[in-house]
């Protein structure tokens, strides 16, 4: 054997042996430049997430069960199309598998407009980042800017629904009738000191002289009232 032929003989089988070294199952054991591109994905997209749900969302609700929703269901979700866009799977059947998060409902309660759209909003900025750069950095950047500032606008021109609503079990039912709405809406804010806008009539039951109301009114603070919704306890 001459001694070229011998030294690439060599040199293909060191070559082997390496490519055996970094490949296990033929998934690549570490990737330097895809590491460094998830990472930087990963950081952009929990950075805008962190800037919304924080400082706008929170800050008004003050609703830790929500935060802790939001920062991880942008990850989960991110990751995932970060990692289905490496495997031979369509946007299509992507989406798709996104479909199926939308019909899970949370069976604790049902969750308020304001707290849904959060959630849409973190669930659309995390599919976008997680698919990757469509064109260029800069519009991909732009694409996160554009969503924080919008939220940012819309949360500082008073936007977002800051009412509260409340049942009430009233026993005045005559005043219930709709040409006595006023007297209505005047006693209501009277007995409970709330900043009432609005009362619905519900249930009625002549047989106890009682309605169920449903007014909304403008909290007096920022602080949430997780028992708003509650007519009665069950250990009554």
């Amino acid at each position: 054997m001459e001694p070229e032929e011998f030294n690439s003989d060599i040199a293909a089988r060191f070559g082997d042996a390496e490519e055996q070294a970094v490949d296990f199952l033929n998934i690549q054991l570490f990737d330097g430049p895809a590491l460094g591109k998830m990472l930087i994905l990963f950081g952009i997209n929990l950075l805008v997430c962190w800037i919304i749900t924080h400082f706008f969302y929170y800050r008004k609700s003050h609703k830790r069960e929500y935060y802790f929703t939001y920062m991880l269901f942008s990850t989960a979700i991110f990751f995932i199309l970060y990692q289905l866009q490496n495997m031979s799977v369509e946007v299509g059947v992507a989406l798709g598998l996104f479909g199926i998060f939308s019909m899970i409902r949370y069976r604790t309660e049902q969750l308020p407009i304001r707290e849904m759209t959060y959630l849409f909003v973190l669930i659309a900025i995390s599919i976008i980042n997680g698919a990757g750069m469509a064109s260029s950095y800069a519009s991909f950047i732009a694409t996160n800017i554009i969503f924080i500032l919008l939220v940012w606008v819309l949360e500082a021109a008073g936007m977002s629904n800051r009412k509260a609503q409340k049942i009430i079990t009233y026993e005045k039912i005559a005043l219930i009738k709709p040409d006595r709405r006023e007297e209505l809406l005047a006693d209501l804010r009277e007995r409970t000191g709330l900043e009432i806008v609005k009362v619905q009539v519900g249930s009625i039951d002549f047989l106890k002289d009682t309605a169920f109301l449903k007014v909304t009114y403008l909290p007096n603070d920022s602080e949430p009232n997780d028992i708003d919704m509650v007519t009665k306890f069950r250990g009554e």
